[in-house]
């Protein structure tokens, strides 16, 4: 008896392979990591290499969400990159959840200090990480709700200073299910165990999203981007409601070709109608082969295809479409949209 992991089929379709080797306009990566954790540490390597990759794969600007909230940390993401390349890099920061048990009542106030400080430093933004909504806990050893009111400092900080929230609160759905053999995400949680949040005792993932859409509505002078799709991609119907209804909410596509490219004529018309609010991100690091990928879904009809640079699929046994998407949606999504949001100065393209 052959075992699962051993199981690798061969698709019999003759289909047509684009090779999109730069995408139709410099584009914005509006999601990535530069840091060792997720980025390739790029922070300790040659910042002319990776520029080299940036240029090969036509990327104009790079959005780094490693900045974190340490002093140390933020500090070196923007010597090392920004200052050399300020016209191809933008840093984020984030909250330091881990310091709610010594301030105690006065923790979203110092955050939101401490987010000003890191305005001033050079931070473009604020990097929201999904541990919010699963296991931040205030002073009290309670979970904190991502729309808990004590944070309205936080968010009507970042608005006031016209930093956007990159918010990243829940993974694929999958992720919340039973791990069983229902689960289409069984291999990649076998090899992840610490990526699955059942509940209990995690909270369900409807009510972590529910938790975002209260959130952003009740900001509506701030700017949220709701990472991957909105946190949501597998319901796209759900996303474009949230889009309806707060003007202030953007999502990127970051980590989630898989999603959208399993539903091609749903996506579609997601990007047609939310033109102006869909911002490209790889979340991948610098790899020209995995921008590649993302070039072939958003501008070929290309049926069936992998939608990563790895012989197998990595998050399902499923593969994508095409979006054939017209050149006034890539303009927007490539690059126009992220300079409107992210105060990036504007090209002709």
């Amino acid at each position: 008896m052959m075992e699962l992991n051993n199981y690798h089929p061969r698709s019999t379709l003759v289909t047509r392979t684009t090779l999109v080797e730069r995408p139709r306009f410099p584009t914005i990566d509006a999601h990535n990591h530069l840091g060792e954790a997720f980025g390739g540490g790029w922070d300790q390597r040659p910042l002319a290499e990776l520029l080299g990759l940036l240029d090969a794969s036509g990327i104009r600007t790079y959005v780094d969400l490693d900045g974190g909230w340490g002093e140390d940390l933020l500090n070196a993401h923007l010597e090392h990159f920004k200052i050399p390349a300020p016209e191809r890099f933008q840093i984020f920061g984030g909250v330091d959840w881990s310091r709610w048990k010594e301030k105690g009542d006065k923790f979203p106030e110092w955050a939101a200090g401490r987010l000003r400080v890191q305005k001033g430093r050079g931070a473009q933004g604020l990097k929201i990480w999904k541990g919010f909504g699963l296991n931040v806990r205030d002073h009290h050893d309670q979970l904190v709700k991502v729309d808990d009111p004590r944070l309205a400092p936080v968010w009507e900080t970042a608005g006031e200073l016209g930093l956007p929230v990159m918010i990243h609160i829940a993974d694929p759905v999958a992720f919340f299910d039973p791990l069983d053999e229902t689960n289409e995400r069984w291999e990649e949680l076998h090899i992840h165990p610490d990526w699955h949040f059942p509940s209990p005792p995690f909270p369900p993932f409807l009510s972590i999203v529910g938790g975002l859409a209260e959130l952003v509505a009740r900001h509506p002078h701030t700017t949220f981007i709701g990472a991957h799709v909105g946190c949501y991609a597998e319901n796209i119907g759900w996303v474009g409601a949230l889009l309806d209804r707060c003007p202030n909410f953007n999502v990127d596509i970051s980590a989630r070709l898989g999603e959208l490219g399993r539903q091609p004529y749903t996506a579609r018309r997601f990007f047609l109608q939310y033109a102006d609010r869909i911002l490209f991100g790889s979340d991948m690091g610098p790899i020209p082969e995995a921008y590649r990928v993302i070039y072939r879904f958003l501008e070929t009809d290309d049926e069936y295809f992998n939608y990563n640079a790895d012989p197998l699929p990595m998050q399902g046994r499923w593969n994508v479409y095409g979006l054939y998407l017209p050149d006034e949606v890539l303009e927007k999504v490539y690059f126009r949209n992220a300079e409107r949001l992210l105060a990036i100065p504007a090209t002709r393209g």
